[in-house]
């Protein structure tokens, strides 16, 4: 009932509101003229049947709203919904081809074996074997000895050195980083006395023994081309180790002598050089290392001036250099 009479209140208010527009436009009219004319007579026609002039009569009213309505679609009826089996759905087999198995490649790493035998006289043998290094240049190392040798075409080398201390440890080492280790006991080291001379490449350094006051070249003159017999026990020996094929080899004289079994013997070392097209006007460097049966182990370092090679075949004999280096019976 209230929402009718605002409607009514509202219609009225709209009629009120287009009389009061028409009569202000009649004198708007009018005012703009210089002279004033008589204003005409408004004609109303009545809207409706009223009881008073404010009322308007309402009757039949429909509500509408002030939007349009959205068109109504008919509904399709909705299917019902096929029935799920209350149980867990079986699974769908595959079956994955079968692939073929990697296989193993090959191993490309190469094994070296060393193998120490003692020997007579403090001396070992070495017995390397490398198959996959034929013809390789290695350096053995031992106790501050290193020297260079090659295998042969199956990949072995067999080498006979003198043991540096009572339970020696030689290593071998190849250029590609590879080697090998192993160690031995050779209780024989306490009764000889060893020096070494070593020396790189082509110097022409030889280590010579003069045993007992001997002349050069007599018997008890001991060097690279007179070795003397390791196993005759009656003196000292020398052994040249280190390939010279090898590029830039490592080389090295040594020298033995059995002081445990000639406790009255006296010896004197020297090292030499002979001047040859390869070393003359150089400069040689060298090592010297002593091993004394009853001594602390000592090393010196050498630097040799070869003269002009005007004075080749001549022969450069360093005694001073060399006189710590005597051998005597103790």
């Amino acid at each position: 009932m209230q929402k009718i009479r605002i409607a009514a209140m509202g219609v009225a208010t709209l009629a009120i509101a287009l009389a009061a527009a028409q009569y202000m436009q009649s004198h708007a009219g009018g005012s703009s003229a210089v002279n004033h004319a008589k204003p005409a007579p408004v004609t109303t026609t009545p809207l409706g049947k009223a009881e008073t002039l404010g009322r308007l009569a309402v009757s039949d009213v429909t509500l509408t709203s002030a939007l349009p309505s959205a068109p109504r679609v008919a509904q399709k009826p909705v299917s019902p919904l096929p029935a799920v089996a209350s149980g867990p759905a079986p699974e769908k087999q595959t079956t994955l081809p079968t692939l073929p198995s990697e296989e193993k490649a090959p191993a490309l790493t190469c094994e070296q074996e060393l193998n120490v035998t003692p020997l007579a006289a403090a001396m070992v043998r070495l017995e390397l074997s490398a198959h996959c290094l034929a013809n390789e240049r290695f350096t053995l190392h031992h106790n501050g000895l290193m020297v260079t040798a090659i295998t042969d075409d199956d990949g072995r080398s067999d080498l006979i050195v003198p043991a540096l201390s009572a339970e020696p440890v030689f290593i071998v080492a190849f250029m590609n980083g590879e080697g090998a280790v192993a160690t031995a006991k050779v209780p024989e080291f306490t009764q000889y006395d060893r020096v070494v001379v070593q020396w790189k490449g082509q110097s022409g350094l030889q280590l010579h023994a003069r045993e007992g006051g001997a002349d050069y070249g007599s018997d008890g003159h001991v060097w690279a081309e007179a070795p003397r017999d390791m196993t005759t026990g009656e003196g000292g020996f020398l052994v040249r180790l280190g390939d010279a094929r090898a590029a830039e080899p490592l080389m090295a004289d040594v020298y033995s002598y059995p002081t445990g079994t000639n406790p009255d013997a006296q010896v004197t070392l020297s090292v030499e050089a002979q001047v040859t097209q390869a070393n003359c006007m150089k400069d040689v460097e060298a090592q010297t290392l002593e091993f004394p049966v009853n001594g602390k182990t000592r090393s010196q370092d050498l630097i040799l001036s070869i003269p002009d090679c005007d004075a080749a075949g001549d022969f450069l004999v360093l005694k001073n250099l060399l006189n710590d280096l005597k051998v005597a019976a103790r």
